[in-house]
């Protein structure tokens, strides 16, 4: 904020030249994400409305409360196979859109089939996709949390304390892994460079496990290309 202050006063005559500011050292990036089985568990433990909710969060790596819960079911085309947000609902004003997996594809019709049912229960139109399907006084209305259901969830499944922005994380991570082009991955989800993008590019045990049994696959195969060393030629 000062870095802009000072930017707009130099801008408009006000000082001569910008003054050098030393900023702090940038906090490392959680290191949180779920596996898929751990993903399953918790899901298991969810209602069929918030399980819908995360497996967009999973797959595209949303933000839970600003943008997967404020989906309203006109950002949503069965038919085309979308999922949109309007540029007013994300972080980085851009709008975006996604092609659905089947599985996703699957929970979203079905999510659709319930809000439908409560709407001819209430007799009311209730246009948002994650609405409030059960208690008298918010049913219907925009779901804005889930917190308690959410802690008991990621008890239950054994990894407590797992946050939902951890899908966001987790999300990067699977598209990499999945060899997604980093151009592609940041427009699905939302990152406006590249580089905050790397940020939520971690590597995990696991990554470094099979890391480790590729290289000896390699090396027992005999894949490896050869190189010289010494002026002698070596081969795995």
């Amino acid at each position: 904020m000062l870095g802009r202050l000072l930017r707009l006063a130099y801008e408009n005559g006000k000082l001569t030249r910008l003054p050098l500011l030393r900023k702090l050292k940038e906090a490392a990036p959680r290191q949180g994400f779920f596996e898929r089985e751990q993903y399953e568990a918790v899901r298991r433990h969810l209602s069929p409305d918030l399980q819908a909710a995360c497996a967009i969060a999973y797959t595209f790596g949303w933000r839970m409360r600003s943008e997967v819960l404020s989906l309203e079911r006109r950002h949503l085309d069965l038919g085309a196979g979308t999922l949109r947000l309007d540029a007013d609902m994300t972080k980085n004003g851009e709008a975006r859109v996604v092609y659905l997996t089947a599985d996703l594809a699957g929970l979203l019709a079905a999510q659709l089939d319930r809000v439908e049912a409560m709407q001819k229960k209430i007799g009311r139109i209730i246009p948002w996709l994650f609405p409030y399907l059960f208690g008298k006084a918010r049913v219907g209305e925009r779901r804005r949390e889930f917190r308690k259901a959410w802690a008991t969830a990621c008890a239950a499944g054994g990894v407590p304390g797992m946050l939902r922005h951890d899908f966001r994380r987790t999300a990067v991570r699977n598209m990499e892994r999945s060899g997604v082009p980093r151009s592609t991955a940041t427009k699905l989800t939302g990152h406006k460079t590249e580089a905050v993008f790397r940020r939520y590019a971690i590597v995990s045990d696991a990554d470094l496990r099979e890391a480790a049994l590729r290289i000896t696959h390699g090396h027992v195969s005999g894949t490896f290309k050869a190189g010289a060393v010494d002026g002698r030629t070596l081969r795995g």
